[in-house]
């Protein structure tokens, strides 16, 4: 009963325009922030050990300008259900997408490797910008039916074709037996689970597992390689850059192209770290060294 009365509320509040929402954003960042205090000690601690040349001062700064980003988060997603096509060309526009473009004119599909950063669900309005490529967003399905199919919903709004996290190799590889192009989204940012921590390197000062099957797919197919960075504008505006990695991961060697696509992600947190998901449980797993 909960998912459908969530379900509901989600799609009347989406018709909201954004100055309302943006209200709902600013009570939503004082409770989450000082009421509830939401996972302010993983956000802190994570901040503090990613920067130790930062004064408290400086880190609370960050910390304040995080919550109040995490709060926009929210109704940004939940607006995207029903955002017209100009609005969402308007508020996230794409820049040099020449580049995955030129590889699409190759006849080549492209990998886009992002985080969790600035407002990664409005990536799926990339399908609007006709490239001749479907945009693959992967996913992670949600247990809760009504609440998967809502989100999917959400998701799907602009065109983006959801895959499924378990599926991502069989349909790359339909794709690829169908001569269709895409340009398919990956977070380079999931922490994996204890199965997985076969490849560990250095991020934001502390030692952190990173999944490999973003390199893995890209090296079996030989596909193009691009670090997306999703940058915050202003208050409810993002620009997306293209930033090209590698042209033949297969010429790679194991883990390079990890490392590279990890360092990207890196850079771009440095710049402005208040965009970065700090909420996330990002380093549960401690390195054992053998």
């Amino acid at each position: 009963m909960f998912s459908y009365i969530l379900y509901g509320f989600v799609w009347l509040i989406s018709f909201l325009p954004f100055r309302v929402l943006y209200l709902v954003a600013d009570l939503n960042y004082l409770l989450l922030y000082y009421v509830i205090h939401y996972r302010r000690k993983v956000v802190r601690t994570n901040l503090c050990n990613s920067f130790p040349e930062k004064s408290l001062r400086e880190i609370k700064a960050i910390e304040r300008k995080y919550y109040k980003h995490l709060a926009d988060l929210s109704i940004e997603l939940y607006k995207l259900w029903h955002m017209s096509e100009g609005s969402i060309r308007k508020r996230c526009v794409f820049k040099n997408t020449e580049l995955p473009q030129s590889y699409f004119d190759e006849g080549k599909s492209v990998i886009g490797v992002l985080g969790h950063y600035g407002n990664w669900e409005w990536m799926s309005s990339y399908s609007l910008w006709e490239t001749g490529a479907d945009f693959l967003a992967l996913y992670k399905p949600i247990r809760d039916k009504v609440t998967d199919r809502m989100m999917k919903q959400i998701r799907s709004r602009f065109g983006a074709v959801l895959v499924a996290k378990d599926d991502t190799l069989r349909v790359i590889a339909r794709y690829r037996s169908e001569n269709r192009l895409f340009l398919a989204g990956f977070i380079g940012d999931q922490t994996p689970n204890g199965r997985n921590l076969n490849f560990w390197t250095r991020f934001l000062n502390q030692d952190t597992p990173v999944l490999l099957g973003t390199e893995r797919i890209a090296r079996k197919y030989n596909i193009p390689v691009v670090s997306v960075c999703m940058r915050k504008v202003k208050r409810g505006y993002y620009e997306v850059e293209f930033v090209d990695v590698c042209a033949n991961p297969s010429e790679l060697p194991q883990g390079k192209l990890t490392e590279m696509h990890t360092r990207l992600l890196e850079s771009f947190i440095q710049e402005e770290p208040e965009f970065w998901l700090w909420s996330h449980k990002r380093w549960k797993h401690k390195r054992v060294e053998n």
